[in-house]
């Protein structure tokens, strides 16, 4: 699906520890070398803004976003859609799940103007993005597509 180099380096999504797991290992469930919490659990993680930039800047996997409100329906039918494919998308992929309105800065930061919106980022940068409620094989489908080429 996409390349990196041997090993990867995973934020843990409970302390955000950084941990260095050979490429090989990742589906094998690998744990936090800190906290010894499961690195994947099958389902999106909500971030701060601090969790947000420590899993977009210094993770190596491919980062997809789900920029998101509480009172916006479209969001809240996607959510299962999202759900799902984090389930399929790791551990070659972590998902994220990002309030804009209790994390306003990040959102402005990357100019949301629609929700629900999806940014696909590979080493911090932002390679793909796409508005609008998707089902869960379009979502797994154009996060694939997008972090492979």
């Amino acid at each position: 699906m996409f390349a990196l180099a041997d090993p990867a380096l995973v934020v843990c999504p409970t302390c955000g520890a950084l941990n260095r797991v050979p490429v090989a290992r990742l589906g094998s469930g690998p744990t936090c070398g800190k906290c010894k919490a499961p690195l994947f659990t099958g389902a999106p993680l909500a971030v701060d803004a601090t969790m947000f930039d420590r899993h977009v800047g210094k993770g190596s996997l491919p980062v997809l976003v789900d920029f998101w409100a509480e009172w916006c329906g479209p969001c809240k039918a996607m959510a299962p859609a999202f759900a799902q494919a984090a389930r399929e998308l790791e551990p070659q992929m972590r998902l994220l799940k990002l309030d804009t309105e209790a994390v306003p800065t990040i959102a402005a930061r990357y100019g949301i103007q629609s929700i629900p919106t999806l940014i696909l980022f590979q080493g911090g940068r932002e390679v793909a993005r796409q508005s609008g409620a998707m089902p869960a094989q379009a979502i797994i489908q154009w996060a694939r597509a997008k972090a492979s080429g």
